[in-house]
């Protein structure tokens, strides 16, 4: 079967999407302090005094805190010994104990005061008169600047290491949480599929895309819809396409479950497939199912973006990250960020592990006809790679069901 024309209505297809985020089991406090007994660990192990986080989604992952950037530091100090001591402007005081899910030690500045100040005054006090101290990598500049200034008897160093050498391994609580967003996400992708209509723009579309996830009692983290030409943009062109039989229908898409993130991507026809989207869309499957059979515990992260590569240099397009071709690395990792360690990308000789999760999509651009990507996201096992969803599974049938 094809993508057909003349499909289903945004209401009857919100009708029939029944919530399915009930019962979902949160991260538990104690898996938060066996993150922080394994930072604590690694920071030792590098002779690092302490791991500053901002509000950031380092915060997130180590505390249960969830807190938007602003001006105002806001944010916790992990020493390698000890409990962790959270920062906080006085006057939210009083909501950051409302957020804390363990530990009582929280130091506050005034309006008139310097935080940086506070937070070398705090690691002071925990009894590091000196040494290094790792920074939360995701800490504006105006904060790193501050802190230099005012601790200049530490070196202060990214953090990102130790961060990353935590956040990429997923546990068992994480790994539901992100299959229950893509379970979501798929229903959506399905629903969005059925429909599609000549006339329909990409706007309408992202406008369904956001409701669906509404009716499962989700937020639209993001949604693209792209048509035609436009599919061959992998991030899209900034103005709303409308949709014609025979054209490339390009649909990317998540949401947040619990803070983890769902990421799907579909391309197929709206319509009969020609030839050429039919070899094109082929040849992004086999280049997708490569790098996923590159994908075997011990192995470099760049195995799965050189075997993705070589099935799409081997047609004839490229090399490299020339155009037609793939012009961008085959996946990131994914988990409380969208885009976070570890990346799929020649040069990248971290090796796959247990609890590592990753988008394998290694698109295809043809500027001025049309480009496919087909993204899911796999995960290590103890026994290798798995798939969060099961690939598209033909340009007739993308989703592998009968509408």
């Amino acid at each position: 079967m094809s993508i057909g024309v003349g499909g289903s209505s945004f209401e009857e297809e919100l009708a029939g999407l029944e919530a399915t985020v009930a019962g979902i089991a949160p991260i538990a406090v104690g898996e938060f302090k066996e993150r922080i007994a394994k930072v604590q660990r690694l920071l030792r192990e590098q002779g690092l005094q302490a791991l500053y986080l901002d509000s950031s989604v380092n915060l997130h992952y180590f505390t249960g805190i969830q807190l938007k950037l602003t001006e105002r530091l806001h944010g916790a100090i992990i020493p390698a010994e000890g409990e962790v001591v959270y920062l906080s402007p006085a006057f939210e005081e009083p909501k950051t104990r409302e957020y804390m899910q363990f530990g009582d030690d929280v130091r506050c500045w005034e309006e008139h005061e310097d935080p940086t100040a506070l937070v070398v005054e705090t690691i002071r006090s925990l009894g590091y008169e000196n040494g290094s101290i790792a920074l939360d990598p995701d800490t504006p500049f105006y904060t790193v600047d501050g802190l230099r200034k005012a601790g200049n008897r530490f070196d202060f160093t990214n953090g990102g290491a130790v961060t990353a050498a935590c956040r990429q391994l997923k546990s068992a609580a994480e790994i539901a949480l992100i299959q229950r967003a893509m379970d979501i996400t798929m229903a959506v992708h399905r629903a969005a599929a059925r429909t599609l209509r000549v006339g329909m723009t990409t706007t309408e579309l992202v406008e369904f895309l956001e409701k669906a996830h509404r009716k499962f009692g989700l937020s639209l983290t993001f949604g693209a819809a792209q048509f035609g030409e436009a599919t061959a943009y992998p991030h899209g062109v900034p103005h709303p396409q409308t949709l014609a039989e025979g054209d490339m229908v390009l649909v990317d898409m998540g949401a947040r479950v619990g803070g983890y993130h769902s990421d799907i991507t579909r391309t197929y026809v709206f319509g009969e497939p020609t030839e050429r989207q039919r070899e094109i869309w082929n040849l992004e499957k086999r280049a997708q199912l490569a790098g996923f059979q590159a994908a075997v515990l011990g192995a470099p992260c760049e195995a799965v973006d050189r075997a993705a590569r070589a099935e799409i240099e081997a047609a004839g397009f490229g090399p490299g990250y020339k155009v037609p071709g793939l012009p961008h690395r085959t996946g990131h990792g994914l988990g409380l960020a969208i885009h976070e360690e570890p990346f799929m990308v020649t040069g990248n000789l971290t090796p796959l592990a247990p609890g590592m999760c990753f988008s394998v999509e290694p698109m295809m651009c043809i500027y001025g006809e049309f480009g496919v990507r087909l993204e899911d996201i796999a995960y290590m096992a103890e026994d290798g790679a798995r798939w969060f969803t099961q690939p598209a599974h033909s340009v007739d049938d993308p989703f592998g069901y009968e509408a």
